[in-house]
């Protein structure tokens, strides 16, 4: 393991996507225990796209253009889904006074979702955990399970890192409908775009 892939594997995690949007979200509206199960379900999410460049069903992904698209449009839609909830008010800015009242099963369910459906992140491990692979130190596929691991964890931490920000400062917006409407708003446009720039790349 390098520098080189810490830094970058850093930088990949800090950029928002639909994962941070979603502890994020979880963190304002349900505290700090929400945002950790929804970094561990977003986490989580990223195990069967390891397991893909693992076993060469990334190749399959990413030379198969219906196969692609299929579980493209599957993640566009249900990105869809989770900014029209938000607009709704049902959806993860839903504000509840009990915060038991939110199934944890569910959260981290659909956190495992918002990762399982974006095969970007298959052709991503494909493309990139080769290029730190050293065939002369080992085993190809304990060496990719290792940096997968890595990636994971850091993929943990900053998540419950953005959670905690969010669950911090969850007391000064709640109790503000303007700044929870606005919220809903900014969220559910954060996930449309997200949606959008999903639906338009390309395998």
């Amino acid at each position: 393991m390098t520098i080189e892939f810490l830094l970058t594997s850093l930088v990949v995690v800090l950029v928002p996507g639909a994962g941070v949007l979603y502890t994020l979200a979880h963190g304002l509206s349900l505290g700090s225990r929400a945002s950790i199960i929804a970094a561990l379900g977003c986490t989580f999410g990223i195990v069967p796209h390891l397991a893909a460049a693992i076993f060469g069903l990334a190749a399959l992904l990413h030379t198969s253009a219906m196969i692609f698209q299929i579980v493209k449009f599957a993640g566009v839609a249900y990105l869809l889904y989770m900014a029209w909830g938000i607009l709704q008010e049902k959806g993860a800015l839903n504000v509840e006074g009990n915060v038991k009242a939110r199934p944890w099963i569910g959260i981290a369910t659909k956190g495992v979702l918002v990762n399982i459906l974006n095969p970007k992140l298959s052709i991503f491990f494909l493309a990139f955990l080769p290029q730190f692979i050293d065939p002369a130190s080992g085993s190809v596929t304990i060496q990719m399970l290792g940096l997968g691991g890595v990636f994971m964890v850091m993929t943990f931490v900053v998540f419950v890192g953005y959670g905690l920000f969010a669950s911090a400062v969850r007391s000064h917006v709640i109790s503000k409908p303007n700044v929870m409407a606005w919220l809903r708003r900014t969220f559910a446009g954060a996930f449309v775009i997200v949606s959008a720039k999903l639906a338009l790349s390309d395998n």
